[in-house]
């Protein structure tokens, strides 16, 4: 670009970098410093305020982690929650949206301010529960599944992104005989592939991230995901496991061990991001760019 190549410019672009670069290293650094002390021996917790490059390398906390299986469980346990509520998500905001995108659709304009209604004003914590438990979803994963099934802001980006598809192309599959539901799943969804795949990202970072619901509808321990365990050892700190004798056997530091569940916790919905950030940018700008 032109003004890279002027005095203005050059300082422009050196500040912007600086700046990003402190905030890069602002994000960066907590969690360095996480996986570093999960990977500190006990003697280090103790003589370090702040440990960024441990020096003395212990893998007591992972041992300790995984022989006990409600790491493990809590784990698998997310992992379901996650690829099923997204894939309810993704389906039922596709569903939703792509009638809403249509010009001809009837009742189109009261339908999105009976939805956008919802995206300003909610029932509250109390009505909700209140209902779950009339439900009958109560310590079941559909208490956490079928609440937010929808996201309206999501729905609302989705909806322009369909709009934006030449006209051309529905009219030319109806012209050869497809129905609504052929246009939908094999014209519209595959064309729609960045913007499913932001929105699965999305999606899959809040389930795997889902907290207070968990706490409110599920008070079977063996059904908590891995945010309301690591909940529990964060505040107790002490007496995590079934057998906290072990621990003590090992030399291993309550600190090493909750930062050890801590990247344990992250790691596996981080690795998911590689794979989809080729898409995230293109498919979220795509959505927001008409109204």
């Amino acid at each position: 670009m032109k003004h890279r190549h002027t005095f203005p410019g050059r300082i422009f672009d050196y500040l912007n970098i600086t700046v990003l670069s402190l905030f890069a290293l602002a994000a960066t650094i907590p969690f360095v410093h996480i996986v570093a002390t999960s990977f500190a021996s006990e003697r280090e917790i103790l003589t370090k305020d702040f440990v960024l490059f441990p020096t003395d390398f212990s893998l007591n906390a992972y041992q300790i982690i995984f022989a006990n299986d409600r790491i493990v469980h809590s784990l698998l346990v997310t992992a379901f929650i996650t690829a099923a509520g997204t894939l309810i998500n993704i389906v039922a905001t596709s569903i939703m949206a792509y009638p809403l995108s249509r010009k001809d659709l009837i009742g189109r304009k009261p339908l999105m301010m009976m939805i956008l209604f919802t995206m300003l004003f909610g029932g509250g914590m109390i009505p909700t529960f209140l209902l779950i438990k009339v439900l009958g979803l109560m310590n079941s994963y559909w208490s956490l599944l079928l609440p937010g099934a929808i996201s309206v802001f999501n729905l609302i980006i989705l909806k322009n992104f369909f709009q934006q598809m030449p006209d051309g192309l529905e009219e030319s599959a109806k012209i050869d005989g497809a129905n609504d539901l052929v246009i939908l799943f094999r014209l519209v969804l595959p064309l729609s592939l960045p913007a499913l795949a932001t929105f699965s990202l999305f999606y899959a970072v809040g389930h795997w991230n889902t907290f207070m619901p968990a706490v409110l509808y599920i008070n079977d321990p063996d059904k908590w995901p891995i945010q309301v365990l690591l909940r529990n050892i964060v505040m107790l700190s002490q007496g995590w496991l079934d057998n906290p004798e072990a621990a003590a056997e090992q030399a291993v530091s309550p600190e090493t061990v909750k930062m050890a569940v801590i990247t344990v916790a992250t790691l596996p919905i981080l690795c998911v991001y590689p794979f989809l950030q080729k898409h995230f940018a293109k498919g979220v700008m795509l959505g927001s760019v008409k109204g």
